[in-house]
């Protein structure tokens, strides 16, 4: 019996003039890495004042944030969208002593599974996010994400 591999498609947009973005082929890599069912989603790496739009329409809080997920259909694929604020990431990773690289695998990890029904606003569902976010980041080589720095 063979196992059914869950199939990605992705669409990058960049709409950013930021520097040292990941490429299209590292976002797709960071995807499949969390990809637990098939998934059709597109990731729009966004400024601040489109993160601040973003962030404001959606949400009613009046700041850019580092991601959001917009989930379009479940059934029989999770169909959505990913808006990443890369001037947010950049400034978080530094603020938090977090190699860019590792912050950008992280937050494309959580919005991948937002996608596709993992939540953190209960503390069991959070404490699962987390651990999952934490093993597949470790995966593919990067540190927990969640440890405290000693």
């Amino acid at each position: 019996m063979t196992r059914h591999r869950p199939v990605l498609s992705l669409d990058v947009q960049v709409a950013t003039r930021s520097a040292n973005l990941p490429s299209a082929e590292v976002l797709r890599e960071w995807c499949r890495a969390a990809l637990v069912r098939d998934c059709e989603v597109t990731i729009r790496l966004v400024g601040t004042r489109e993160g601040l739009a973003l962030n404001s329409a959606f949400r009613e809080r009046d700041y850019p944030t580092n991601v959001l997920t917009f989930v379009y259909e479940t059934s029989p694929a999770c169909v959505g969208d990913i808006a990443i604020c890369a001037p947010v990431v950049r400034r978080e990773a530094r603020a938090q002593g977090k190699a860019l690289e590792a912050h950008w695998a992280h937050l494309v990890v959580h919005g991948m599974l937002h996608l596709q029904g993992y939540d953190h606003l209960r503390d069991a569902d959070a404490r699962l996010m987390e651990q999952t976010e934490a093993q597949i980041l470790a995966d593919l080589g990067y540190p927990d994400p969640y440890a405290v720095a000693a």
